[in-house]
């Protein structure tokens, strides 16, 4: 029995991709390939098997298609970009097995390899030659007539944004039970450090390294003096209330859970109670990441002398 195979025995992974794109297809038949020939067992998702040009006979095929899919599964195998890495966010939260995502999209921050590193990748999960990290996610209740009427959590961010495109939406934001600003304008982001490059980021938002524990609050396309990105202890608890007189808005957790906010609605953002785990096979620096990810001009630098 070879080295990897001794490693491998009863191991399992859970393999999610987005089957619409071919490039994610034709990596998860060169993932499957590499794994199953070193003894490690691959899980799918049914409605993702079809889409896959793999015998039945090399993957575990599941119906179940919520946390319960992920029970036994060392690791979470996501192809793709930021929105299949977010969907894949879902499952690691849920069961507490590490994510690892493999970039087929554009930037993909959340992405630990690119599709040239596929082969690596396999190796180093085969030998199990890759560390965990714990990202903070945020948990958002929103609260209408007082009431709790709606629970949810993301990895990156919670938006409230106008629903009507053509009437701003009318908001007060709040830090730590003290009002902050009234303005108008499209929304406000709730971000995690991991979100900061995301949306938060598109907004007008700064970028915040991974370590820092903070929270970020950042003012969608405000018609406001004082309408500047906030960030705040990880302690802290956000909200941002939409005004009676103003349009329905409209909550979106990480852009894949939405839910209906009517006039006069809060949500409240707070430190997560449960992380997302991250499996990392590199020990670049956050700012290697950002310089490579945004193409960001760095001729001419000499570093600190030696």
């Amino acid at each position: 029995m070879s080295d990897s195979q001794a490693l491998s025995q009863e191991r399992t992974v859970f393999l999610l991709a987005h089957t619409g794109r071919p490039a994610a297809i034709r990596s998860a038949e060169r993932v499957v390939q590499g794994l199953t020939r070193a003894g490690v067992g691959v899980r799918v998702l049914a409605d993702e098997a079809a889409d896959l040009p793999l015998p039945p006979s090399s993957v575990e095929i599941l119906q179940e298609t919520g946390p319960a899919a992920v029970e036994g599964c060392e690791l979470i195998i996501v192809l793709g970009g930021d929105g299949t890495i977010l969907r894949g966010a879902e499952f690691a939260r849920a069961s507490g097995v590490p994510m690892l995502g493999v970039n087929l999209g554009r930037v993909g921050f959340l992405a630990e390899a690119e599709r040239d590193d596929l082969d690596k990748v396999v190796d180093r999960v085969v030998t199990k030659d890759y560390e965990v990290e714990e990202r903070m996610t945020i948990d958002v209740l929103v609260r209408e007539n007082g009431r709790i009427a709606h629970r949810d959590w993301a990895l990156n961010e919670a938006s409230v944004e106008k629903q009507a495109r053509e009437r701003m939406l009318e908001v007060v934001t709040e830090v730590d039970g003290r009002p902050v600003s009234r303005f108008g304008g499209d929304g406000v982001v709730c971000a995690t450090p991991t979100g900061s490059t995301a949306y938060a980021f598109s907004a007008g938002g700064p970028v915040v390294w991974p370590e820092v524990e903070a929270l970020l609050m950042v003012p969608i396309s405000a018609h406001a003096l004082f309408a500047k990105p906030l960030v705040t202890a990880p302690s802290s608890v956000l909200a941002v209330e939409v005004q009676p007189q103003t349009p329905h808005g409209v909550l979106w957790c990480d852009g894949r859970r939405t839910v209906e906010l009517p006039a006069g609605a809060r949500v409240e953002v707070r430190r997560g109670a449960v992380p997302v785990r991250l499996a990392r096979l590199h020990h670049a620096s956050f700012t290697d990441r950002l310089v490579a990810k945004f193409a960001l001009p760095v001729a001419g630098w000499r570093g600190a002398p030696h």
